[in-house]
């Protein structure tokens, strides 16, 4: 959960937890000057990019867990659209530049406020080179995958899925979250 600030950026009272009037959830308010503060999810936004049966990996080079594997993907900046945030987070972390081809997958995990939106993209360059929060990258075919050397549950299931759906030849797009497991498939 993201830390909160302890006081208004308006008028520096301190802030208190209630329900404002008309909301459903308790917020952080301001005594003061009625200043709400709301505390909403990150998005995750990334690619899965396949190139003659392998799939793009990058080896984390920053907290948490440096030296395990995900698909290249990273925080939404303000301003960005989903599509714009997951193709600089591949440009960034793999130096690949991409096309996105659709959306794949929507998931939440709510414990720790995420949502992850992975699209599915294709490789237009490859560089060779990357950014400081990757340690290294390169395409797996899928039993070279480092499956138990991947950090987040939810890039695992995402990933096994697709490359199921891609030897089955049938794509969906996929809504889920980590707190029930269901998963649900939109044709």
């Amino acid at each position: 959960m993201p830390i909160a600030p302890r006081y208004c950026p308006h008028c520096t009272v301190e802030l208190a937890r209630g329900v404002p009037a008309g909301d459903t959830h308790e917020r952080l308010l301001c005594p003061g000057c009625g200043y709400i503060h709301y505390i909403n999810p990150k998005i995750i936004a990334g690619c899965i990019i396949e190139r003659d049966g392998k799939y793009l990996l990058c080896q984390r080079a920053i907290p948490p867990r440096p030296g395990t594997w995900t698909l290249p993907a990273g925080f939404m900046e303000s301003g960005e659209t989903t599509e714009d945030a997951a193709l600089r987070e591949v440009w960034e972390e793999t130096g690949v530049r991409a096309d996105v081809v659709c959306p794949y997958s929507i998931f939440s995990v709510p414990k720790i406020s995420e949502v992850y939106i992975i699209f599915r993209a294709s490789v237009i360059e490859e560089t060779g080179s990357f950014g400081p929060e990757t340690l290294d990258y390169r395409f797996f075919a899928p039993d070279e995958i480092p499956w138990d050397e991947i950090y987040y549950p939810a890039i695992r299931q995402i990933l096994e899925r697709y490359i199921s759906e891609r030897l089955a030849g049938v794509y969906g797009i996929y809504m889920g979250n980590d707190d029930t497991g269901k998963v649900h498939f939109i044709r």
